[in-house]
């Protein structure tokens, strides 16, 4: 397996967890990255995967519930609802991963955790999407930094420095990721396996 399988199957455990218990905070997310950890190399790909589908949630659903015939997203399995929110972020907001590989990847996951229909119900859905989002009639508009924002993120990086005093403004990494990361969960993962 490799190890880009291993972050989206833990993408999709956190997220059904999350989906379980109707609650998407920062504490939820934290309790479950106290039991499962991440590849060291993929933490970023898997904070991104999860808190891209928590932030896009709705628009994703509503994605979802146009290509799937005769099945709203809240009557879908809870594993196959969120192996294709995760694939179509994927599809929608990652370029440098090709459709099929999320796709694939997608059915994959849904084969192993999901019912004996989960690979063929996901596989139809995403290549609706997928050949979609190839002739332009999907959009997707990552949400771009507004004054509110930026103050929450100059927040977020003051807290980073209070919490590491050896991190400095000069030496923090810019991100790499439209996708909103929380101070407090990205200190959560990053700082797991430190203690491993």
């Amino acid at each position: 397996m490799g190890v880009r399988r291993r972050v989206r199957e833990i993408a999709m455990q956190a997220l059904y967890y999350i989906d379980i218990r109707g609650d998407d905070s920062d504490d939820k997310v934290d309790l479950f990255f106290q039991l499962h950890t991440a590849p060291e190399k993929q933490k970023d790909f898997l904070l991104e995967l999860i808190t891209g589908v928590i932030r896009y949630r709705k628009t994703l659903d509503a994605i979802i519930d146009r290509f799937s015939s005769h099945w709203k997203i809240s009557r879908m399995s809870c594993v196959d609802r969120n192996v294709l929110r995760i694939a179509v972020f994927e599809i929608l907001a990652r370029e440098d991963i090709p459709a099929k590989v999320s796709i694939n990847e997608a059915i994959d996951i849904g084969k192993k955790y999901g019912t004996g229909d989960s690979g063929a119900f996901i596989n139809g859905v995403l290549d609706s999407i997928h050949q979609e989002w190839n002739q332009g009639r999907i959009t997707f508009e990552p949400q771009t930094d507004s004054a509110p924002e930026k103050k929450r993120k100059e927040a977020e990086k003051e807290t980073i420095v209070k919490d590491d005093p050896a991190a400095s403004p000069q030496t923090a990494a810019p991100r790499k990721h439209s996708v909103r990361l929380t101070a407090r969960l990205r200190k959560r993962v990053v700082g797991q396996n430190k203690d491993a």
